[in-house]
């Protein structure tokens, strides 16, 4: 799913007050990680993710390959903050512009 510039901002926004729940380090991206990221994104639909200054990977390359691995679209990256979004199949929250 391709989001619109005014979707991504909404859904920015609406991430502004949440808190990281996945930390990236040092081992960057494991087959569990990736699993549990997707698990999140079925209930959440919205997540944020947190790249510790000892990951050496790039945030922006990370963000893709989770987008890739979950289906689901990178709303931003700031600094080592990844936001994610995956609209759930049926229930949604979130009722995109």
């Amino acid at each position: 799913m391709t989001l619109t510039s005014k979707q991504r901002a909404f859904l920015g926004s609406s991430a502004n007050d949440m808190d990281a729940i996945f930390q990236i380090g040092k081992a960057s991206l494991t087959a569990e990680l990736v699993k549990a990221l997707d698990e999140a994104l079925e209930k959440r639909e919205l997540i944020k993710v947190s790249v510790l200054k000892n990951c050496a990977d790039d945030p922006r390359e990370i963000a893709e390959i989770i987008s890739e691995r979950t289906r689901s679209s990178v709303v931003k990256v700031i600094g080592k903050k990844i936001i994610l979004f995956r609209q759930a199949k049926k229930n949604s929250k979130y009722n995109l512009p």
